[in-house]
């Protein structure tokens, strides 16, 4: 099933912009599986690979403005292609809470393991040398400026950042915090550790020091 529901899945990234395409889903599925390897407890990997695959089927139409809310539709819109394969219901149950509880501004909190890998996984994807590039990708969509030294980040009120340097410290380097796993943990301190120091060089090159 799970291969079929991969090719479900890979349609509503066709029109994705590179912060959120395919090759997310596909890192997010090597994240998982390391993850989960590292885990002592029993995990069930297939509730875990089939969230991961199904995660951002609705990133698209949230950032096009069609939805609010591409968690809590990606959720209904995972039951519905689980139920046509004929999945069991505690599984679509358990995936689609795995996908309701990934994203990072909602209010709903892991309440399972693998919901909890499944969220580390994404947000570890969002961290490190892959972080950053993702960063400026989403940023250069959006139309966001890449620095804008008129607004420091102790000035900048919004939730996101109004520059793509100050998204780092507005939402980036507060993920580690977010990990839920040990091995989310360990993975997410060095990632951030290697995001400080680019943002040392950038502040740097920045200042025309470097």
């Amino acid at each position: 099933m799970l291969e079929t529901v991969r090719d479900r899945a890979r349609p509503y990234f066709e029109d994705a912009p590179p912060a959120h395409d395919w090759h997310h889903v596909q890192r997010v599925t090597a994240l998982a599986e390391t993850l989960v390897a590292e885990h002592s407890e029993p995990v069930d990997e297939r509730v875990v690979q089939l969230a991961v695959a199904l995660h951002d089927v609705g990133r698209e139409r949230e950032d096009r403005g069609e939805i609010d809310d591409h968690a809590t539709w990606g959720a209904r819109e995972a039951g519905q292609i689980l139920e046509d394969l004929s999945a069991g219901e505690q599984t679509i149950e358990r995936v689609q809470h795995c996908i309701r509880s990934h994203r990072y501004s909602n209010d709903v909190d892991p309440e399972t393991l693998e919901a909890e890998i499944v969220s580390d996984a994404d947000n570890l994807d969002a961290l490190g040398a892959v972080g950053i590039a993702r960063v400026f990708a989403h940023g250069s969509v959006i139309g966001s400026p890449i620095h804008d030294p008129a607004v420091p980040v102790v000035d900048d009120d919004t939730a996101a950042g109004r520059s793509q340097y100050n998204h780092f410290y507005k939402k980036i380097l507060d993920l580690p915090d977010r990990m839920y796993t040990g091995a989310g943990q360990e993975l997410a301190a060095d990632r951030a550790e290697f995001v400080r120091d680019y943002l040392e060089r950038f502040d740097a090159e920045a200042a025309g020091d470097a």
